[in-house]
């Protein structure tokens, strides 16, 4: 029995719609392909303050496109997740200047370095879930400008570097986090990359049929990797002191429904911190704006938008009267920790913002991520206003699938 279809599309005769029509059948709606402003959420933020986080990102972009750590190396997924939020804002010329900047560097073999500094590549390795997320960056961009030229140019990027990842995947369906400089592959694979590499699939294989080239055994992939993630803990190295590990396998969508929400619940009292937002380790008295933020996308993706809001309105005291964002908060001590106002921190409080504004058709990216199991349910999907036109059944997914890797492996289904 053939499997259902849970990338989604609008389909033909098997075929997904083209792009082109949709977008501008959604345009006629009077909803724009992108935004004419930035995310407002009154009363937490107004467009002029997030303008002003966008503006702070692009004012740390350098001269090649690279946008860095503040010690100055750059990863393409924080590079990545910084050219979201300034295309959220409308900064069109940095985005594409930072997508041009993943064009340029990389490699043969479909990645990118691990740490690359002022031009000069000070780690040599590269991480998997690190070159699988462009395929979400261009997801992203081509949802708010319906740009077919972009989507040509990223595409053998997008292929190149999922050929790199999936050369990662173990028999189970597990990805090793890394391979290092000299080719060897790691020995164990991560949670929290292997969710945030499900989603990244997800806008691969949607990416393939809009590019005319599509990739069943990308689908395949995904659905493997997604059925670990959701039923097989024991597959990952064991980093369950970190928040990202609790909450990430709900918001890259491997767990939804029931099961995604029995996940945040049992870490909740372990992880957040009233008040302030969540932590980023069990173990410190120590709270993050870029964790607070993603597990705010969590709750959204869950439907949980009163919780979301909360908790968004609460980690707002990082932000700082530039626009950026303080990396994280020691409340024991009373002083930020580390001293420092990071890039990707600030492009996670604008994409939490679009999120939960629904400003730009773009706003879905976690919440449209078909789950890996049968327990999702439709609460909070949608993207922008005007759901349900064209340009949303062209980009939003379909029915969750019913999780049959499960039955391949005799495991219960997540509920």
């Amino acid at each position: 029995m053939p499997s259902p279809d849970f990338l989604a599309g609008s389909v033909s005769d098997g075929q997904l719609q083209p792009p082109g029509p949709a977008m501008a059948a959604h345009r006629s709606q009077g909803t724009t392909a992108r935004s004419s402003g930035a995310p407002e959420l009154p009363g937490v933020l107004t467009a002029t303050e997030v303008l002003a986080t966008a503006e702070d990102i692009a004012g740390r972009q350098e001269p090649c496109g690279a946008i860095s750590w503040p010690d100055g190396h750059t990863d393409a997924w924080d590079h990545v997740e910084c050219a979201m939020a300034l295309s959220v804002c409308g900064l069109s010329g940095p985005a594409r200047r930072a997508y041009g900047w993943l064009r340029d560097t990389q490699r043969a073999d479909g990645s990118w370095p691990k740490r690359t500094e002022a031009g000069v590549v000070t780690d040599a390795a590269a991480e998997s879930n690190q070159a699988a997320y462009v395929a979400v960056g261009t997801w992203h961009e081509f949802q708010l400008t319906g740009d077919t030229g972009f989507l040509a140019e990223m595409w053998p990027v997008v292929r190149r570097a999922i050929g790199f990842v999936l050369d990662l995947q173990l028999p189970r369906g597990e990805i090793v986090w890394q391979r290092t400089a000299d080719g060897t592959p790691a020995r164990y694979a991560l949670l929290t990359g292997c969710a945030s590499t499900y989603q990244s699939l997800v806008c691969a294989a949607r990416l393939a049929r809009l590019a005319g080239d599509p990739h069943p055994g990308w689908e395949r992939a995904a659905r493997r990797l997604g059925h670990v993630v959701a039923c097989h803990p024991g597959a990952f190295a064991d980093k369950s002191r970190f928040s990202m590990d609790w909450y990430y396998p709900v918001l890259a969508g491997p767990l939804r429904g029931t099961a995604g929400q029995a996940r945040l619940e049992s870490g909740w009292a372990e992880f957040v911190v009233p008040g302030l937002g969540a932590r980023c380790v069990s173990d410190e008295p120590w709270v993050t704006g870029a964790e607070t933020c993603e597990l705010v996308m969590a709750l959204d993706a869950l439907g949980d938008r009163d919780r979301a809001l909360r908790v968004f309105g609460e980690v707002q005291h990082l932000r700082d009267a530039s626009g950026g964002y303080w990396t994280g908060w020691q409340y024991v001590n009373q002083e930020h920790f580390p001293a420092e106002r990071s890039s990707w921190t600030a492009a996670a409080v604008i994409l939490a913002a679009d999120a939960l504004s629904r400003t730009t058709p773009g706003s879905g990216l976690f919440r449209d991520v078909p789950a890996a199991g049968g327990g999702a349910d439709s609460a909070g999907r949608g993207s922008a206003a005007g759901d349900g036109g064209p340009a949303a059944a062209a980009v939003a997914p379909g029915t969750a699938v019913i999780d049959e890797e499960c039955a391949r492996c005799g495991c219960p289904q997540p509920e």
